[in-house]
């Protein structure tokens, strides 16, 4: 007669299981560790993130959270576009958006203007959300920062046009003139020097 040898729990399970059974609750990187058993329990989080769709959000996420914790905010999934996009089209999207935030222009790695106690961390998100018909084509993605996409569940906001845009910068003081310009010579040194020539 042959006993079955209990299959040993690889470190993803485990730190599955462990999330599932602390929901809500802030878990600290050493605990995970533990938890985990490997030195590799960073990369494992990771794809329960991206791979699976576990909710678990960071000091980047959470202006409460600490470098080092981490929280399963709920047990809802992420929506599968954010978990089955590829790196180079998430690269693309990225840098066409010039790294910013297409609903408040807040750039990735700086203060965020509207939550001062985090830095802006930039998503994959639909420009027409898919239960408003939207889909997964390159033109209905763009760029935009966890504080926005906690509140732009199925909203879509039109860009603003290039003629009011200027309109607001006209009517804006010299000095915030300049930290537009400044900002538009950052984000793209090659097209400014091009229009430069241009006009000489």
């Amino acid at each position: 007669m042959s006993t079955k040898v209990p299959r040993r729990k690889g470190s993803r399970t485990k730190l599955r299981e462990f999330f599932l059974e602390n929901v809500g609750h802030v878990l600290n990187s050493d605990l995970l560790r533990d938890i985990a058993g490997t030195s590799e329990w960073a990369r494992r989080v990771r794809e329960l993130r991206n791979e699976e769709g576990m909710n678990i959000v960071t000091h980047n996420d959470r202006s409460e959270l600490k470098p080092g914790e981490y929280l399963l905010v709920n047990i809802k999934p992420l929506p599968s576009f954010e978990r089955g996009i590829s790196k180079e089209t998430r690269a693309f999207v990225l840098d066409r958006n010039g790294f910013t935030c297409q609903m408040c222009g807040s750039a990735a790695g700086e203060p965020h203007p509207y939550d001062q106690g985090r830095k802006t961390r930039l998503h994959i998100g639909h420009i027409i959300d898919k239960s408003m018909g939207g889909n997964d084509d390159l033109s209905n993605l763009r760029a935009i920062c966890s504080v926005c996409n906690e509140g732009a569940s199925n909203l879509t906001l039109n860009r603003p046009q290039a003629i009011k845009l200027l309109a607001q910068v006209r009517r804006a003081p010299t000095s915030d003139q300049l930290d537009v310009l400044k900002w538009i010579v950052e984000k793209s040194p090659k097209q400014t020097l091009g229009l430069l020539n241009k006009t000489q």
